[in-house]
């Protein structure tokens, strides 16, 4: 089933999410209501909130109570970005000028604190301390993992298991809780819980691998932002750690990474991007990813064979093979 599929079997449910989304940002202060819907209104693919209702379907399924945990989750997802883009110096995100751009880096800042307030403000109203506390964990976690991406801007010396601990606080935790906490609203057992998080994580690091594959390899047209982003804002990922481990490729790419740092962002990126591309890195990392789905499609075994688990199993294929 594609991904469309499950989204439109879904319509209704997250129509009404998007709805909450807009109204849960929306300020009587003009310029921050508009800062804060901006990147909404530029779409996304909408994970988190997905996989918060498909875990649901493992309990009981009440979209009143769902949607205060998918709709802070995506707001946190939203808000992470926008601090992300002031980071990175971004110009673009989803083809779209990012909040610092159109605006600038403080109104960026706040709009990100804005927002994460607003997620924690609505996912009070579950009055389950679990549910705050997997949640605020987690935003504890995020800071940590941004942090440590930071401090290794331009960092060709740091090891894989660096670069797995840092996106699994980033990126994978997010989406582990998105299904642990569909489930755990839904009233499921912990068994169910456990089980989704484990899946959920395990996409998360396949995600991202994926999002750091697209980066070397997508178009702008692709991924909504010039390739090799990455690679010259200092973030250094998985396929370039492992292309610098190979002798034909390391001398000359340590080279062009240390042109790229030495111009502030501004050098070129192009022969670098052609070194990692001939490299055995993509293919490395690639089978990484790969099996990384394999492993969150193994943690639904034990799960009742309901429409939901062959949805889940869809998007892990799709994250497994996604091109944008």
């Amino acid at each position: 089933m594609r991904l469309l599929d499950i989204y439109a079997k879904l319509k209704s449910d997250l129509d009404a999410i998007e709805a909450k989304l807009a109204s849960s940002v929306t300020s009587d202060h003009a310029l921050l209501s508009d800062a804060s819907t901006h990147l909404l209104k530029a779409g996304g693919k909408r994970i988190r909130p997905v996989v918060v209702l498909l875990a649901g379907k493992f309990g009981d399924y009440r979209l009143d109570v769902l949607e205060k945990i998918a709709v802070p989750l995506e707001l946190i997802h939203m808000a992470s970005l926008v601090h992300d883009d002031v980071i990175d110096n971004a110009e673009t995100r989803r083809g779209q000028l990012t909040v610092k751009s159109k605006w600038d880096n403080r109104i960026a800042m706040y709009t990100g604190d804005y927002i994460y307030g607003k997620a924690l403000a609505l996912a009070t109203e579950l009055q389950n301390p679990q549910i705050h506390q997997i949640l605020s964990h987690a935003m504890v976690q995020m800071c940590i993992g941004e942090m440590e991406q930071i401090r290794d801007f331009f960092n060709t010396d740091q090891s894989v298991r660096n670069y797995l601990l840092r996106i699994r606080r980033k990126t994978a935790l997010l989406i582990a809780i998105s299904c642990q906490l569909g489930a755990i609203a839904a009233g499921a057992d912990r068994k169910t819980a456990s089980c989704l998080y484990r899946f959920g994580y395990n996409v998360g690091m396949a995600f991202q691998i994926r999002d750091d594959l697209l980066d070397l390899l997508g178009t702008e047209k692709q991924i909504g932002k010039p390739p090799g982003s990455d690679i010259k804002q200092g973030n250094i990922t998985l396929p370039v750690l492992l292309a610098l481990k190979e002798p034909g490729h390391s001398e000359e790419l340590l080279a062009e990474i240390f042109k790229i740092r030495e111009s502030n962002g501004a050098g070129e990126t192009k022969r670098a991007l052609n070194i990692i591309r001939k490299s055995a890195g993509i293919h490395t990392a690639d089978a990484m990813a790969n099996r990384y789905i394999n492993k969150a499609i193994a943690a639904l075994s034990s799960l009742p064979s309901i429409p939901a688990k062959k949805n889940l199993t869809d998007i892990a294929h799709f994250v497994g093979k996604r091109n944008y």
